[in-house]
C-alpha cells in the first residue's frame, strides 16, 4: 500500500537529478507496475532540468512529445540544450534518451517575473472544499489526493460526464524550492485525462488500460500562470473535448483553494483497441 510518506520520498528522489560527466542528468524512477516510467515523472524531471539550466528564470510552458516509453529498469540520459537566453525570456530543449533512442522531448519556455499590464482569468468552478480526512496517497497524483464526488474512474460499469475534478497537495514539499513545486504539480497533470475521456462510455474504465484497451499519452502542453505552493490544496479541473479515431484530446485548469488560476494543460492521448494480433497480457511494452 502506498503511503503519503513513501510517495513523497519516491517523488522527491525521482526529481533529484544527478549530473553526469558528459553534462547530462540522470534520476531514479519509481514504476506504477507497467515497466515504463509514468509520464508525470518525466514532466517533473524536465522542469527540474530546465530550471538547473537557467536558475535565474522560472519554467513557464512545457510542450512535450512522448515518442516511446522510458523503461523503468534502465537509466535514461536527460539532455538539456539552450535555444535562447535573454533578459526576461529563455528556452531550452530537454530530451530523454535511452539506449541511444530519444524517448521524449520537451520544449521549455522560461521567463522572469514581470508586473501586470492587464489581468484576467477564468473563474474557478464551484466545488466542495477539500476534506483532509478523506485524502489518499495516489502514485499518479500526490501524497494527498481527493477525487471530487468520490468518482470511481476504474469501474467500467460506471459512466458520467467527460469531466473530472481532483484536489491535490504535497504537504511535505520543501518550502524554498519553487522549481520543485512546479515539477510536483506537473506530475499531477499526466494521469487523469484518459480516465476523463472514458467516463461517458459504458463498459470502459481505467482498470482496462494496458490490459484490454491500449492507452498512452502522446503529447502534453503545460503552462504556469503564476507562483504556486504545492503544500497547499490545488484543484485540478479536467474535461475531454473530443474523442475518436483512437485518440482523445483533453484539457485542464489548476486553481488554488481561493480561486487563483495557477496553471493549465492540454493532452493528446491514445484510446483504442490493441492492434490485431497483439496480446498485451504479461507484457510491459505495449502502448506504442
Amino acid at each position: 500500500m502506498t503511503t503519503a510518506s513513501s510517495l513523497h520520498n519516491d517523488l522527491i528522489n525521482a526529481l533529484t537529478l544527478r549530473s553526469q560527466p558528459d553534462g547530462s542528468w540522470r534520476a531514479p524512477y519509481f514504476s506504477d507496475g507497467r515497466g515504463v516510467v509514468f509520464g508525470g515523472q518525466l514532466l517533473g524531471q524536465g522542469i527540474v532540468a530546465a530550471s538547473h539550466q537557467m536558475p535565474d528564470k522560472r519554467v513557464h510552458t512545457v510542450q512535450t512529445l512522448f515518442a516511446r516509453g522510458v523503461r523503468a529498469d534502465e537509466p535514461a540520459d536527460i539532455r538539456v540544450v539552450t535555444m535562447h537566453e535573454g533578459r526576461n525570456i529563455g528556452s531550452v530543449t530537454v530530451s530523454f534518451v535511452q539506449d541511444g533512442r530519444t524517448c521524449a522531448r520537451m520544449l521549455v519556455l522560461l521567463d522572469a517575473e514581470e508586473p501586470d499590464l492587464v489581468f484576467y482569468q477564468i473563474e474557478m468552478p464551484d466545488v466542495d472544499a477539500p476534506d483532509p480526512a478523506v485524502a489518499q496517497a495516489h502514485p499518479l497524483t500526490a501524497p494527498e489526493t481527493i477525487i471530487v464526488g468520490d468518482v470511481d474512474v476504474r469501474d467500467p460499469a460506471l459512466t458520467g460526464p467527460a469531466n473530472l475534478q481532483l484536489w491535490v497537495r504535497f504537504p511535505d514539499a520543501p518550502a524554498d524550492d519553487p522549481g520543485l513545486h512546479r515539477a510536483l504539480v506537473a506530475h499531477t497533470t499526466d494521469g487523469w485525462s484518459i480516465a476523463t475521456a472514458m467516463r461517458p462510455h459504458p463498459n470502459l474504465g481505467q482498470a482496462m488500460a494496458h490490459k484490454t484497451v491500449s492507452t498512452a499519452v502522446l503529447t502534453q502542453t503545460l503552462s504556469f500562470h503564476g507562483d504556486l505552493d504545492a503544500r497547499e490544496w490545488l484543484l485540478l479541473d479536467l474535461e475531454t473535448i473530443t474523442s475518436g479515431g483512437g485518440r482523445t484530446h483533453g484539457r485542464g485548469n489548476i486553481f488554488t483553494a481561493d480561486g487563483r488560476l495557477v496553471a493549465s494543460f492540454a493532452q493528446d492521448a491514445l484510446l483504442r483497441n490493441f492492434p490485431q494480433g497483439q496480446d498485451p497480457q504479461g507484457k510491459q511494452r505495449t502502448i506504442f
